[in-house]
């Protein structure tokens, strides 16, 4: 689905204090699970994992609501609903500068894959967020909500950072439950298209492949065959899918065995049960939290328009003359200083937007970081790509726009930090 952007002009401006303002008016911050059990997060890594990865490497990035025109607009926009502030830190590094030539890449950024609403494999840019339980995960509502067939999430979330054609160095994370702003999940409100989401601890395959296989044991006591199915469900090794306690019928030597009627005349003896169920066989291994491993990016919220960002994504997909400048397949940065922009055919009234080349749908989610430190490779989320523009009409894309951050969007971000995770296996 393709929307018209308007894009506001350039307010300049310092960055305002570093204090931590209280959450703003959030009356309700919905949480939709993702995957809440270990078994259903055990068959969802899986699913990736399995037949040698085919899922990762055949998905393609995600095309709702990305390449959208634009034009400049000098009213309206973006405002702070109370002081600015941060949370978390960078440290005491010197925050890096558009100019520099050799940007060293944060290990935060990486790709989150899903089921789209055409139940193809498919995926978008995304990066670990600071936590109390290291376990958070930042990109656009879009990318995780589904906007195309209005089901309420997108099917088989998991984010892999540093995913690169296969390669899963840090393992696979799967998402457990999702938190945005009240009016996106309600009205797809493009100025709150923002999603933080929890997930468990990372998993990496310890055998080469997943293969669907029936599970079948006779049991003569049907306590016995759910005792069984039980004992199978509670496995964190291994995962089941459609698990069931079935009858066995045949002839029995003792005629004290039950009989099942179908409706008409035909009565057949139970002799017993079997548990029947489709095993997922690949094994999975626990690698720790997501934090522990790559880091997490801090959080800043209402700073001044004007700023300096770092934007870091996965860009694909072609400018609007067809020249594929990006494939998506490495990650990639650029900088700009943040603009107001406003989209009323998106709900979107108080957008930002920076200069950049990032083309087509591997942009979305791409984190917009302020105060990034080149040496720690760390700094602040001050936003993530929501869709991409050519502003001047020259086919090329040449803009990136963003919810913009406040008090509001760090209500969302606290209470998604809040909640814990787990482990999976």
């Amino acid at each position: 689905m393709k929307r018209t952007l308007a894009l506001g002009g350039v307010a300049a401006g310092l960055l305002a204090s570093a204090a931590i303002a209280a959450p703003a008016h959030a009356d309700s911050i919905p949480a939709v699970n993702l995957a809440n059990t270990n078994l259903a997060a055990q068959q969802v890594a899986s699913f990736w994992f399995g037949q040698a990865k085919a899922n990762l490497i055949n998905a393609t990035p995600y095309t709702a609501e990305t390449t959208v025109s634009a034009k400049h607009v000098s009213t309206g926009g973006a405002s702070a609903d109370d002081k600015a502030g941060v949370v978390g830190s960078s440290g005491d590094q010197k925050a890096a500068t558009g100019t520099l030539k050799n940007v060293n890449l944060p290990k935060t950024t990486g790709k989150v894959f899903f089921i789209g609403a055409d139940h193809k494999p498919h995926w978008c840019s995304a990066t670990s967020v600071q936590g109390q339980y290291k376990n958070l995960v930042a990109t656009a509502g879009h990318c995780v909500y589904d906007t195309k067939s209005n089901a309420a999430t997108l099917d088989k979330w998991v984010f892999i950072p540093g995913y690169y054609e296969g390669k899963t160095p840090w393992g696979i994370y799967v998402g457990k439950t999702a938190y945005t702003h009240y009016d996106y999940s309600v009205y797809e409100d493009g100025d709150r298209d923002y999603a933080f989401v929890t997930v468990y601890n990372g998993v990496i395959p310890t055998e080469g492949d997943t293969h669907g296989g029936f599970v079948s044991r006779f049991f003569k006591s049907k306590k016995d065959a759910y005792d069984y199915k039980a004992k199978l469900q509670a496995d964190k090794a291994t995962g089941w899918s459609k698990l069931a306690v079935v009858p066995v019928f045949g002839k029995s030597g003792n005629g004290d065995h039950s009989t099942w009627n179908n409706g008409g005349n035909d009565h057949r003896t139970i002799i017993g049960y079997k548990v029947t169920g489709v095993k997922l066989s690949i094994g999975l291994k626990d690698v720790g939290t997501l934090g522990s491993n790559v880091g997490g990016q801090g959080l800043a919220y209402n700073q001044k328009v004007g700023t300096g960002i770092f934007e870091f994504g996965y860009p694909s997909g072609s400018h609007p003359d067809g020249n594929y400048a990006f494939s998506g397949k490495t990650q990639k940065w650029a900088y700009g200083k943040t603009f107001k922009a406003a989209a009323s055919s998106i709900k979107a009234e108080e957008l930002v937007g920076i200069k950049s080349s990032f083309t087509g749908e591997g942009s979305i989610g791409s984190a917009w970081l302020y105060r990034y430190s080149n040496a720690k490779r760390l700094g602040y989320l001050n936003g993530v790509t929501i869709a991409v523009s050519d502003t001047d009409g020259n086919n090329r894309i040449d803009t990136n726009v963003s919810p913009y951050f406040d008090g509001e969007t760090l209500a969302v971000y606290k209470t998604a930090a809040a909640n814990w995770s787990g482990k999976i296996v």
